[in-house]
């Protein structure tokens, strides 16, 4: 395939190693990187060359958790803030593959897409606009396979399955080669869900009871609410750090993936400004975000200080889980109030560098790791030849610094190049969109 556009001098990331390569020329032709060569090399004539002296080029960013509730707004977001693949965590199923559908074939302006379609939960579920209710073990197994007739990529479970229920759920999601992500189920130990087969947790659900147990307290296995048992969040520090890291090897070794999402929890703390109305960011949430952000979590409903007294802990947790090998997933859970498309996923991982995980791990698990993870590794997650060419050109070294992530130069989605003034008229174009009734 001939090369159409070069991106010449630039320092190549590589994620998988934390290390870089220095004065490169990276061919693309149509969408796809067709070579790359010292920059010494000229490139072939006739192509387009963009100079990318002083620059650093990274493999698109992922938001491995996302509610993708408004498609215009959110992918002028995405695209402008570098994340060029995004995880769906739940909307009803026909409506996902579709979107996910118009995404990934270019249709739709945006980040290509994986999805798990209708949520699997417990009867009634908890958020049942996006949920489907099982009573019992033959209902969830029916429910797979009618979630992988529909051509979902993963299926999701939640936090009011009973124990039955959700093994049955596993058991045949492996039937149809599809990983179960999501909540670990408030009936099982997430020891057991590992163990039966569960590939992810989400928001850390499920460790907070090894603390508990380690802390000699009673900790409940039985439905009801989600996270009801987080309190024992605020007493980590109390627990034996060489017990608890025995307790995580068996959890560790059976591959589970982490996605923290502690942004959640860190933002969660400002919730009053949020629905005041007065906190950064907000021009870019339209009004069919925000009426979710009422409709699913209204005034009074959470509390911002108990919040806020909780991400510090689960942050610190993360380190912990990273220190112990844990593929870990950068993921936000947009769309919970005050998370905005892109700008969230920044703060995540910079939330992450403050806990202390080293840049360059930060970066695989918002690149290689969840590609992998989505088994799209054959296609994206690296800056290799063969690979797709949906790119970030960075004015600095993210492997310094993981803040140097958001300092983008331009963006490629699948071969086609965004520079900086074509963002900024993205990022515009979203606000108009935010702004419209």
């Amino acid at each position: 395939m001939k090369p159409s556009l070069a991106i010449t001098h630039v320092t190549v990331v590589d994620v998988e190693g934390g290390s870089t390569l220095p004065d490169q020329t990276v061919l693309i032709g149509e969408e796809r990187i067709v070579g790359i060569q010292p920059g010494g090399e000229p490139p072939p004539e006739a192509v387009t060359q963009i100079d990318g002296s002083g620059k650093y080029l990274i493999p698109g960013l992922v938001d491995s958790h996302v509610h993708y509730v408004d498609s215009l707004s959110f992918g002028r977001l995405m695209l402008a803030n570098g994340v060029l693949l995004v995880r769906d965590m739940g909307m009803p199923t026909e409506q996902a593959v579709g979107l996910r559908d118009a995404l990934n074939k270019g249709d739709l302006l945006g980040p290509e897409m994986v999805v798990t379609g209708t949520v699997l939960d417990g009867d009634p579920p908890l958020i049942p606009i996006i949920s489907l209710g099982l009573k019992t073990p033959e209902e969830g197994r029916e429910a797979v396979r009618r979630q992988a007739q529909a051509g979902v990529d993963q299926i999701k479970v939640y936090s009011g399955l009973e124990k039955e229920i959700f093994l049955a759920i596993v058991d045949e999601a492996k039937k149809q080669n599809l990983k179960v992500v999501g909540h670990v189920p408030e009936a099982i130990a997430i020891e057991q869900a590992a163990e039966a087969g569960m590939s992810s947790s989400e928001h850390l659900f499920g460790f907070e009871k090894i603390i508990g147990r380690l802390l000699g307290e009673s900790v409940r296995l039985e439905r009801g609410g989600i996270g009801p048992q987080a309190y024992f969040w605020l007493r980590l520090g109390e627990v034996d750090s060489a017990k608890l890291r025995e307790a995580l090897v068996p959890i560790q070794a059976t591959g589970m993936a982490v996605c923290p999402t502690t942004i959640v929890f860190r933002t969660g703390q400002n919730l009053n400004e949020i629905y005041a109305g007065t906190y950064r960011l907000l021009e870019y949430a339209s009004a069919k975000l925000r009426e979710l952000w009422v409709g699913l979590w209204p005034p009074g409903s959470q509390d911002p200080i108990e919040l806020g007294r909780l991400w510090p802990k689960m942050g610190a947790f993360v380190k912990i889980l990273s220190d112990e090998g844990f593929p870990l997933l950068v993921g936000t859970d947009l769309s919970f109030p005050g998370l905005i498309p892109g700008f969230s996923l920044h703060e995540e991982m910079t939330l992450w560098q403050e806990m202390g995980v080293p840049a360059a791990a930060i970066l695989k698990s918002a690149t290689i790791v969840p590609a992998t993870f989505m088994g799209l590794d054959s296609k994206l997650g690296k800056v290799a030849e063969g690979k797709e060419a949906s790119l970030v050109l960075l004015r600095a070294n993210p492997l310094v610094d993981i803040g140097n992530a958001s300092q983008i130069e331009g963006v490629f989605l699948r071969g086609k190049y965004y520079n900086r003034a074509d963002l900024d008229r993205l990022l515009e174009e979203a606000k108009a969109l935010a702004a419209s009734p």
